[in-house]
């Protein structure tokens, strides 16, 4: 367990002068509609901010954290607040930096290749923009109103991560505010060839991200969903080893496993050979039209049994399967071993539960059943990932209760903690940022 440095809660504890004086300079800096005393609904995984700040501008922005220094305070940044809750309590949170007006995008039309996004712009937003231009972001992050640097502060890929990889992989340089408020922009820099990609997924517990440069792309002609029944995760693994084998070159492959265990006794009562559909595996082609249509049928052969091919995403394509409050966890694997893994979750839980994400991948979510004891969670966990362990995979939990947060290991093992514990040292020595978001960062 994590105990409570020199920063911890009695340094957090101010007089009233300075609670006043704190509010007065974050209404100067971000003007007074935008600069407040924290409310109820004001936190981060469960633990209360004091007071919330959205500056204008990056000077604004950077004002902030040099105030935060001035008075030893800690800073979250949030955008849109759809991960707010993922991962790690924060062992404090003074000052909640909230980046929506740092938003903008700039993009050159006549082809250069690279937009710039500012942290603060929802994503659907950023793709409108770009859309006007016949251009696009290969991201697609599941979380409804994220925002850019939301997305990029979580790694948060979508189904295209299968063709273009994760946010990380399509960054081309970012521009971010160090724990003393200084402006730095890195990204292609032999000086600092990586820690652009440490941004990525730090959640904001490096550095407060003010933009982003991605690569853009054509947005396809044409689209079309391959869709099929499945009943097991291993009829799912070998239509993904025969999908990712065959010259389809799909942009994604999703396959959704709903807690529906199969009834033998309505087949019976139906007449049917064939059991009822326990879930669906999808191949997205992306392309030219002609060459997608003839791909389509050519991927419908080869799923076969009531595989078709529609031009519209199912219901529940580029969406998680839990919901705030769950207990929602990420399995990573080989894909190779993805249905072992599932397997050993049903088997940890004793029932089958909702499985859902990028089978083409080895990257799943899955729901525990609602008001799993933390115990239980715990015991559930160490036999998934004494599993996992053998086949270089791992369980993360991404979000659950506070009772359930608070007594088990969300990380797991493999875990980076000693190599981002290093990372956090050197880039943030007196965690004001985001400390405890971190693996190992207590």
């Amino acid at each position: 367990m994590c105990t409570m440095t020199a920063m911890g809660r009695s340094s957090g504890s101010t007089h009233r002068p300075e609670v006043a004086e704190v509010t007065r300079r974050l209404a100067d800096i971000c003007g007074t509609p935008f600069a407040r005393l924290a409310g109820a609904a004001d936190e981060v995984a469960g633990e209360p901010a004091r007071w919330v700040a959205a500056p204008g501008g990056v000077h604004a922005a950077a004002r902030v954290l040099k105030l935060a220094a001035e008075h030893d305070l800690t800073v979250v940044p949030r955008g849109a607040g759809t991960k707010i809750d993922w991962g790690a309590a924060p062992s404090r949170v003074d000052i909640l930096l909230d980046t929506g007006r740092l938003a903008g995008v700039r993009h050159d039309a006549r082809g250069s290749g690279v937009a710039e996004v500012g942290a603060g712009t929802p994503l659907r937003a950023a793709q409108a923009i770009l859309g006007r231009t016949g251009q696009r972001l290969a991201l697609d992050a599941p979380s409804d109103g994220a925002t850019v640097g939301g997305v990029v502060a979580a790694d948060e890929p979508g189904p295209l991560r299968h063709r273009h990889g994760p946010p990380c992989d399509q960054l081309v340089a970012v521009s971010y505010l160090d724990a003393d408020g200084e402006l730095v922009r890195v990204g292609g820099e032999p000086s600092a060839p990586d820690l652009d990609r440490l941004l990525c997924g730090s959640q904001g517990g490096l550095g407060v991200l003010v933009s982003a440069a991605f690569r853009v792309q054509p947005i396809p002609a044409g689209r079309v969903w391959v869709s099929r029944s499945v009943w097991s995760p291993l009829e799912v693994h070998e239509l993904v080893r025969a999908v990712v084998a065959s010259p389809l070159q799909p942009a994604a492959i999703e396959v959704d496993l709903p807690a529906l265990p199969v009834d033998p006794g309505r087949t019976r009562r139906s007449g049917s050979s064939a059991p009822p559909p326990a879930g669906r595996l999808v191949v997205l082609l992306e392309g030219g039209p002609a060459d997608v249509a003839e791909r389509a049928v050519r991927a419908a052969d080869l799923l076969g049994g009531d595989a078709r091919a529609v031009h519209r995403p199912p219901e529940w394509w580029r969406r998680y399967p839990f919901r705030e409050g769950d207990i929602a966890l990420r399995v990573e694997v080989p894909t190779s071993d993805l249905h072992a893994a599932v397997y050993a979750l049903r088997d940890a839980v004793g029932a089958p539960v909702p499985v859902r994400g990028s089978a083409g991948l080895g990257t799943v979510h899955a729901v525990l059943p609602g008001g799993t004891p933390p115990d239980r969670v715990a015991t559930i966990l160490d036999g998934v990932r004494t599993v996992l362990l053998a086949r270089r995979g791992r369980c993360v939990v991404i979000s659950a209760p506070p009772a359930v947060r608070h007594a088990v290991d969300l990380w797991g093992h493999p875990s980076p903690a000693g190599g981002l514990r290093a990372v956090k040292q050197r880039y943030d020595p007196r965690r004001r940022l985001a400390p405890g978001r971190l693996p190992g960062d207590c």
